[in-house]
C-alpha cells in the first residue's frame, strides 16, 4: 500500500509559510513605532502649550477681567459671551442664533428677583444668551408671557407695562442701567435711567443700544447690540412682566441678577481678542490652541482641530497616478492592506467645536500649577485627540491655562503609509523566497527522483546489478551521495561478480586436491599390498589437508572479526614483535632475505600482539609470493608526521593499475588461477587491513615509484616507552 506523505516541495512550502511572520512583526515593530512617536508627539505639544503660556505670564491686562477673579462661577448669573461667526441681523426672529440653541440658558422660578403674587411658570419664563461679534454684545430673549402688555404710547411713565432692564458698570466704574419698554412690536433704542435705583425714571434716550421686539403666539422675542466699550465686566438682565392693564401692577422680576443692586450685578466674560490676536498664528501650527481663566472658560482660541493632525501628510502617490504599479497598488494591495490598517478619518464629530468652557484632569493639573495631557476619543470613537495643558501665572497666581489639541491622524497616516511600503517590500520578499524556495525544491527534487530512478534501473527484479550509476560531479550533498552510489554499487558489482565466479574459483581450488584423494584411493583399492601404498596415504593425506585449509580460509575472516570485538587492548613494543616474527621467516624461508630496519627501536602501539604478528604473516607472505627469485624483502620503520610508519618492500611483479584501491576487499586477488597448487581466496589483506585498523592505523598498497615491486605502507599512533 502506497503511503501518503508531504513531498520535499510540499515540505519546503509548507516551511516557507513561515515567512508570514515577517510581516506581523513588521506590523508590531510599526506599532512600537508608533507609540513612541506619540510619546513624541505628546511632549511636543507640552512645548507648545509652555511657549504659548510663556506669552501670556504676567501680562495682567488680559486678565483684568472681574470674572477671572470670582471664587466661583454661578450659572445663569455670570455669563459668556459666546463667539458668533457671523453678524446677527436684528429683525428679532432669532434665526441667527440656531446654531446656538444649546448653549442658551432656561430662565424661571430659580431666577425670580421680585414677585407680588405666586409664580405661575405660564406667566413669565424665558431663554437668554449673549454673544459677541467683532466689538459688540448682542443678546437675546425669548420670553414667554401669557399677557403681553405694551406700554401707552403717550405714557410719561415706562413701569407700568413689561419691560426688560439693563444694568452695568461701565468702563470708568459707574453703575448705569437701561430700559427697553416699546409701546409696540418693532425696533427699539433703550431709557437711560437716573440714579435712583428705586424707582424707573428715564433721563434719555441711548440710542447705542439698539434692538428688535417681536411679538410671538406665547409672549415675545428681543435682540439687543450695543457697544462692547459701554461696560467693563459687571451686567444684568432682567426681564419685568405685568398683565393686569387696570392696575398695571408688576407681577414678577425674572434675570439673570438684581438690576437695582451694583453689588449683585453678575460677570459677563468676552473672548479676549488681545489674547487671540497673540494665539492667532498658531493655526498654521496644525494644532487647536484654547486660552481659559481659571474657571475653564474660554478666553481665546485658535485653530481647527479637523485640521489638526500633528503631521503633514507628505505622501508623494499623486506623482504618480498613472502608472500601472500604482493601479495595481490602488485597486489590488491597498484595499487588502486595509482590511487590517485602520484609515484616519478626514471627518469626526468635535463636541468643543463651540464650547464656551472646557473639562478635564488635564486642565484642572494646569489651574492647580502643574502641566499636564490627556488622550481622549472623539464622541464617534473615530479619531483620537490629545490634549496639552500648561498654566499661565501673574503674580506667581494661576489666571488660567493654554490647551493645545492634536489628533494622532498625522502619526496614523504616517504609520499607515510606513506599513504600505514595507508590505509592499516584504510582499515582493516573500514571494520571491517562496518561487526560489520552489524552484530550489524542484531541482532537488527531481535530482533525488533521478538518483532513484538510476538506482532501481541498475538492479533487476532479482537483485542482479543490470547497469551503473553515473556519478554527479556536483559539490553538494546529493552529488556527494551520488558518488557513494556509484561506490557502492561498483562495489557490489565487483562482489557480485567474485560470487558469480565462485564457482569456478572453487571448482579450481578444489579440483586438484579431490584428483589427488581420487588417485591414491583408487591406487590403493588396485593394489592394497603394494609397497609404496604409504606414498598414496600421504598423497590423500595432502589433499584432505589442502580441502581442510580452503575451508579454513573461508571462514578465518568471520572468525577473525569475531576474535577482534573479544580482544582486549594492551600496549606492546613493536620491535619485539617485528624481531621475533621476522626471525620465524627467516628460518621458514632460508633462501628468501628478509631484512629489517627499525629506526624507532622504543615505539609502542595499543592493540593485540598476537593479531599484529597475524597481519605480518598475510603481509609477509604475500611478499614472498610474489618476490622474485634472489630479492630481498625489506621491512622498514620510521616515523612521519608524528606516526609510526611501518613498510613492507619486495621487488617482482606489479599491482595492476584497476584493482590497487581493490585489493584490500575481501575476496579480492591478482593470482592466476595456474600460479600453484596453494589455495587462494582473497582474503589476506583484507584480514591485514581489518587489524591494522583495529590498532587504529591505515594500510595501503601500491607500486614503487620505480615500478620494480611492490610496497605496502601502514600508519599507526604514535607511543613511546
Amino acid at each position: 500500500m502506497k503511503r501518503w506523505g508531504l513531498g520535499l516541495r510540499s515540505k519546503l512550502l509548507l516551511f516557507s509559510s513561515f515567512l508570514f511572520v515577517i510581516p506581523y512583526l513588521s506590523y508590531q515593530f510599526v506599532w512600537e513605532l508608533e507609540t513612541y512617536l506619540r510619546i513624541g508627539q505628546e511632549q511636543t505639544l507640552v512645548g507648545t502649550a509652555r511657549a504659548v503660556a510663556t506669552a501670556l505670564h504676567e501680562r495682567p491686562a488680559l486678565f483684568d477681567n472681574q470674572s477671572a477673579f470670582l471664587a466661583n462661577v454661578r450659572p445663569g448669573k455670570d455669563l459668556y459671551a459666546h463667539r458668533i461667526v457671523y453678524p446677527i441681523q436684528l429683525d428679532g426672529r432669532l434665526s441667527d442664533w440656531q446654531d446656538y440653541q444649546e448653549l442658551a440658558i432656561e430662565y424661571g422660578a430659580a431666577n425670580l428677583i421680585e414677585q407680588s403674587k405666586v409664580y405661575r411658570p405660564d406667566s413669565l419664563r424665558f431663554t437668554h444668551m449673549v454673544g459677541q461679534y467683532d466689538k459688540f454684545l448682542y443678546a437675546m430673549f425669548s420670553v414667554q408671557d401669557d399677557q403681553v402688555l405694551y406700554r401707552p404710547e403717550n405714557a410719561l411713565r415706562i413701569d407700568r407695562n413689561d419691560f426688560v432692564q439693563i444694568a452695568l458698570t461701565q468702563a470708568d466704574g459707574q453703575f448705569k442701567r437701561f430700559v427697553i419698554a416699546p409701546f409696540q412690536a418693532g425696533w427699539v433704542n433703550a431709557f437711560i435711567l437716573d440714579d435712583n435705583t428705586e424707582a424707573i425714571s428715564p433721563v434719555g434716550v441711548e440710542t447705542r443700544i439698539q434692538g428688535q421686539w417681536r411679538s410671538t403666539d406665547v409672549g415675545y422675542d428681543l435682540e439687543l447690540r450695543f457697544p462692547l466699550s459701554m461696560l467693563s465686566s459687571n451686567i444684568a438682565f432682567a426681564v419685568t412682566d405685568v398683565d393686569d392693564p387696570q392696575s398695571r401692577e408688576v407681577n414678577y422680576v425674572m434675570g439673570t441678577a438684581n438690576p437695582t443692586k451694583s453689588d449683585d450685578l453678575g460677570t459677563v466674560l468676552v473672548p479676549s481678542p488681545e489674547i487671540e490676536r497673540i494665539i492667532k498664528g498658531l493655526k498654521y501650527s496644525s494644532a487647536r490652541v484654547w486660552v481659559v481663566d481659571n474657571h475653564m472658560r474660554v478666553l481665546a482660541r485658535s485653530g481647527d482641530i479637523q485640521n489638526a493632525g500633528g503631521v503633514s501628510n507628505t505622501s508623494d502617490y499623486n506623482a504618480s497616478e498613472d502608472s500601472l504599479w500604482q493601479r495595481f497598488e490602488t485597486k489590488v494591495l491597498l484595499p487588502l492592506y486595509y482590511k487590517i490598517l485602520t484609515k484616519p478619518p478626514s471627518e469626526f464629530i468635535d463636541e468643543l467645536s463651540d464650547a464656551f468652557a472646557l473639562q478635564g484632569k488635564d486642565i484642572a493639573n494646569a489651574l492647580s500649577g502643574r502641566p499636564d495631557t490627556l488622550w481622549r476619543l472623539s464622541p464617534d470613537n473615530k479619531a483620537v485627540i490629545l490634549s496639552a495643558a500648561h498654566p499661565i501665572f501673574i503674580d506667581s497666581e494661576v489666571m488660567g491655562a493654554v490647551v493645545v489639541e492634536q489628533t494622532t491622524n498625522g502619526i496614523r497616516t504616517l504609520r499607515n503609509q510606513a506599513l504600505e511600503k514595507q508590505f509592499n517590500f516584504i510582499l515582493a520578499v516573500m514571494l520571491l523566497g517562496i518561487a526560489s524556495l520552489f524552484l530550489i525544491a524542484s531541482r532537488i527534487s527531481n535530482r533525488i527522483r533521478r538518483l532513484r530512478d538510476d538506482t532501481e534501473n541498475a538492479i533487476d527484479v532479482n537483485g542482479k546489478i543490470v547497469g551503473q550509476i553515473s556519478a554527479s560531479h556536483s559539490a553538494d550533498e546529493i552529488g556527494d551521495l551520488s558518488r557513494s552510489f556509484f561506490q557502492v554499487l561498483g562495489k557490489l558489482s565487483q562482489y557480485n561478480h567474485y560470487l558469480e565466479n565462485m564457482a569456478s574459483r572453487l571448482s579450481h581450488e578444489l579440483r586438484t586436491p579431490v584428483a589427488v584423494v581420487n588417485s591414491s584411493l583408487d591406487n590403493l583399492m588396485l593394489d592394497p599390498d603394494a609397497a609404496d601404498r604409504h606414498i598414496y596415504v600421504e598423497r590423500a593425506k595432502q589433499g584432505i589437508s589442502r580441502l581442510s585449509k580452503i575451508l579454513n580460509s573461508m571462514s578465518e575472516a568471520t572468525r577473525l572479526e569475531e576474535a577482534i570485538r573479544r580482544t582486549d587492548k594492551e600496549t606492546f613494543v613493536l620491535h619485539e614483535v617485528l624481531s621475533g616474527c621476522i626471525d620465524g621467516y627467516k628460518m621458514a624461508f632460508v633462501e628468501q632475505q628478509i631484512s629489517l630496519d627499525n629506526k624507532l627501536p622504543n615505539a609502542v602501539l595499543h592493540g593485540a600482539p598476537e593479531l599484529f604478528a597475524q597481519m605480518l604473516d598475510k603481509v609477509l607472505t604475500n611478499a614472498i609470493e610474489f618476490s622474485e627469485v634472489n630479492q630481498p624483502i625489506l621491512v622498514r620503520v620510521f616515523e612521519k608526521d608524528k606516526r609510526v610508519v611501518l613498510t613492507v618492500t619486495n621487488r617482482g611483479a606489479l599491482l595492476p593499475n584497476d584493482m590497487q584501491n581493490q585489493l584490500l576487499e575481501s575476496m579480492i586477488s591478482v593470482r592466476s588461477n595456474s600460479a600453484d597448487d596453494a589455495s587462494h581466496l582473497g582474503l589476506g589483506l583484507f584480514i591485514a587491513k581489518m587489524i591494522v585498523e583495529f590498532h587504529r592505523g591505515t594500510l595501503h598498497i601500491d607500486n614503487l615509484p620505480d615500478h620494480t615491486g611492490v610496497v605496502v605502507l601502514m600508519s599507526f599512533k604514535h607511543n613511546e616507552v
